[in-house]
């Protein structure tokens, strides 16, 4: 696949739980190419990048599932603003509310639809991830519920 692939595929498997950019997976490919964990394929039209796996990069990747995965990264834009609610004009912060809320109903209600879709085709484990991102998005709007205006 070639990055645009790739971040495609990874937004539609794992985008309700984890975020990513496009210059993060252009940035990595080249440097798992150096390291033989993937080929480079065919230059394609426009010059697009195909990449695979090799065997040596499957065999990272199951280390990589072995490892201990560390600690959260909580990076939430809305609540840091939030922290600095004082110093927000008049109707900021509502709007601010208002956006995030709006976002995170959306992203619920795709959460819930993707869970449904994966648990029907019997993928407990991605079932289970998807989970994780209704409730996230639950908590979320809950929260906002409750956050203080000016």
């Amino acid at each position: 696949m070639t990055g645009g692939q790739l971040m495609a595929a990874a937004e539609r498997r794992l985008g309700p739980y984890w975020s990513m950019t496009r210059s993060q997976v252009y940035r990595e490919l080249p440097v798992l190419a150096d390291m033989g964990f993937v080929r480079l394929g065919k230059p394609g039209p426009r010059s697009s990048q195909p990449y695979a796996i090799t065997a040596s990069g499957k065999r990272a990747f199951s280390r990589w599932l072995a490892e201990a995965p560390g600690r959260d990264a909580l990076r939430n834009p809305v609540a840091l603003r939030v922290a600095f609610g004082e110093q927000h004009s008049g109707g900021q912060l509502q709007s601010l509310y208002n956006d995030a809320s709006e976002y995170h109903s959306e992203a619920l209600a795709m959460a819930k639809e993707q869970a449904k879709e994966a648990k029907k085709n019997g993928d407990a484990y991605g079932s289970a991830a998807l989970e994780f991102a209704v409730a996230y998005h639950k908590a979320a709007l809950s929260w906002l519920k409750t956050a203080p205006a000016n």
